[in-house]
């Protein structure tokens, strides 16, 4: 298993050498991040459970490492973690299901 901790620790550092060479490029991501926050519309433990189960979607496991920490902080339980997760799960079940059709009228195109 991973060590979290220090995957997150070693990504920021990453990220802030990133930074150095490009900060355009993280002030636009930073932009692109916190655009949802001044609406209001959602609340922070909300958006970290959105954020979490999107990060499992998109296989980025520097984003789960950090939405992880960002939604406990927020004070996101463990179960509604897991039911976060459990609808990220449910997503990629229903698009290889969609995309299953795709393929049978691919098949049925040939």
């Amino acid at each position: 298993m991973m060590d979290w901790q220090n995957y997150r620790s070693e990504l920021m550092g990453r990220l802030g050498d990133l930074g150095k060479l490009s900060p355009d490029t993280m002030k636009g991501y930073g932009l692109i991040a916190n655009a949802g926050d001044s609406s209001g519309s959602l609340d922070m433990k909300t958006r970290e459970l959105i954020a979490i189960a999107v990060a499992v979607t998109t296989r980025c496991d520097g984003c789960i490492a950090i939405h992880a920490k960002e939604a406990l902080k927020h004070g996101a339980s463990k179960q509604e973690i897991a039911d976060a997760l459990g609808v990220a799960i449910s997503l990629n079940a229903g698009a290889a299901l969609v995309y299953s059709a795709r393929a049978l009228d691919a098949i049925e195109a040939a």
